[in-house]
């Protein structure tokens, strides 16, 4: 039986990415701030990605049933400064923002190391987006300005520099780890204004939480291919 822990899966894309790795016959546990939020068919794990003591007893949860985990994927995030220009975006977007998508992001990944290298062969996928693209962003047409965010694009920058940190150290561990882009989907972070829907969006983390062996680790990519760091 394979065991996953998805963050964020309360609502939109990580509710979608938790639904359907249970439909993969995974046990799921969906990582929720309100336990009623949690899709049918997971276990609901309470969990606040901000608080080290949540994780930790989150691994503890695991840990005692289970004594391992397959499968992480980080997907809580927050947009602190949507519609805020660059110029105008305070420390406090930035610290709001990293919080969740960054330091959390390293708060239950350390938490839940020992699980996944118990797995042997686990898979940690972390959400970022191609508004984290370095390349992108400098070609200025290859970003919609609209979505020019000081504090969240960079929040996915940093992101994608952390899962290749982190590939490159599991490498010997069986444990891949790789960064997707969900596209522009239709949920509350977005405003509903996306043109995928949320379980569109949840392909392709799916699809690299199910990986073999022979699959790739340390790549950035979306449902279409590979995307430029």
């Amino acid at each position: 039986m394979k065991i996953a822990l998805v963050t964020g899966a309360g609502r939109g894309i990580g509710r979608e990415i938790a639904r359907q790795l249970a439909e993969h016959g995974m046990t799921v546990f969906a990582g929720v701030r309100d336990e009623g939020q949690a899709p049918e068919g997971t276990r609901p794990l309470p969990l606040d990605v901000t608080d080290e003591a949540a994780a930790r007893d989150a691994a503890k949860v695991v840990g005692e049933e289970f004594g391992k985990l397959d499968v992480l994927v980080n997907n809580a995030a927050l947009c602190g400064d949507y519609g805020v220009a660059p110029a105008d975006v305070t420390a406090g977007h930035m610290r709001s923002t990293y919080e969740v998508g960054v330091f959390g992001v390293v708060t239950v990944t350390h938490a839940m190391i020992p699980l996944l290298r118990a797995s042997g062969e686990a898979r940690i996928v972390n959400m970022t987006s191609r508004l984290g693209s370095l390349t992108l962003t400098a070609a200025r047409d290859g970003i919609n300005r609209d979505w020019t965010m000081l504090a969240y694009n960079s929040a996915k920058t940093a992101l994608n520099a952390i899962t290749v940190m982190y590939a490159n150290e599991l490498r010997g561990s069986g444990i891949l780890v790789n960064a997707v882009d969900p596209g522009h989907c239709a949920t509350d972070l977005t405003g509903h204004t996306g043109t995928r829907t949320a379980a569109e969006g949840a392909a392709v983390a799916v699809r690299m939480a199910l990986l073999g062996q022979d699959g790739p680790t340390g790549t950035f990519g979306a449902q279409e291919g590979p995307l430029p760091w």
